[in-house]
């Protein structure tokens, strides 16, 4: 988990970041005044005082609680396939590197995720901040009825926060959207809705800075969710996935879209299926580790630099 009590939040490791040592990790060598300051937050290990191949992996190489009291936002890992409809996998992956964030207030929780099953639970987890604006990056519109006359799978969430009025639909953009379909007209509900739906090929070959301009108007000021697929990207970024589409979009677009955030009334995010058993280097969960961090940066009142 992760404590910050600091209003800054750097994108690169700077010449004062530092920690505390771990017992019996630190070099003998090493005199304590190369370790951090007394400041009240945590970060991560220096690998001038801990190897990077040694300790517990969590997240960023955080301190490990197991309690999120007194913390501002922490990653919380949940190993979790339920609702897979295609590849199953993500249960079985060794590392926390996709997250859910929510935030009330000065608050923040990132919980630590992989499937899109859990996507319905955490934008009811904002239900005191009303219905949500939504940016929803992702290769499906997840907004399917049933199947198998199951309602809850991972290709429904959206459809069931419809249903239950936790969305403001007025406010919601669909980024990334493409794959085949087994009807002429798969986005009719979501437009019927009031939803955005931007196209995969819409955002090929190109910046997506004006694309966000015009979702931050979209949104306003008011509260809204992100929740990021990493079936976004395509899978030659990110072939470990359950679902996987072509000529999807790059990590370059990634980090416009996330960045583009900073400055929104972000009140909860997730990133979700990532299964590292289909990408043996690892890339996937490297990939989403580094969105989890941006998005650590686009919460509010978080200084980035």
């Amino acid at each position: 988990m992760l404590r910050l009590l600091a209003s800054g939040c750097a994108r690169g490791p700077g010449p004062g970041v530092g920690a505390r040592p771990v017992v019996g990790l630190c070099h003998p060598g090493l005199r304590q005044s190369r370790q951090a300051s007394d400041a009240p937050r945590n970060q991560p290990p220096s690998p001038e005082v801990v190897a990077r191949s040694v300790g517990i992996c969590s997240m960023m190489r955080l301190p490990v609680q197991t309690s999120p009291e007194g913390l501002d936002a922490a990653f919380i890992g949940v190993p979790l396939d339920t609702g897979t409809s295609n590849r199953p996998g993500a249960r079985w992956r060794s590392h926390n590197h996709v997250s859910h964030i929510a935030s009330d207030g000065k608050k923040g929780l990132m919980e630590v995720m992989e499937r899109a099953g859990l996507k319905l639970p955490l934008p009811r987890s904002e239900k005191g901040h009303g219905p949500v604006g939504l940016l929803h990056v992702d290769a499906h519109t997840d907004t399917a009825d049933e199947a198998l006359g199951e309602k809850l799978y991972h290709g429904a969430p959206f459809r069931r926060c419809v249903d239950e009025g936790l969305l403001d639909c007025k406010r919601v953009a669909q980024i990334g959207i493409r794959g085949y379909s087994t009807t002429l007209d798969p986005y009719r509900y979501n437009r019927s809705q009031g939803f955005r739906v931007v196209l995969a090929e819409d955002c090929w070959m190109k910046s997506l800075v004006p694309l966000m301009a015009e979702v931050r108007q979209q949104m306003g000021g008011k509260p809204i969710y992100i929740s990021f697929d990493i079936d976004a990207l395509d899978p030659a970024y990110a072939p470990g996935t359950g679902t996987p589409e072509i000529a999807g979009l790059t990590p370059g677009q990634a980090l416009e879209i996330i960045r583009g955030c900073q400055g929104l009334n972000v009140v909860g995010c997730d990133l979700v299926e990532v299964s590292p058993p289909y990408d043996l280097s690892g890339n996937t969960a490297l990939l989403a580790a580094n969105l989890l961090f941006e998005m650590l940066c686009a919460l509010p009142k978080v200084t980035t630099v």
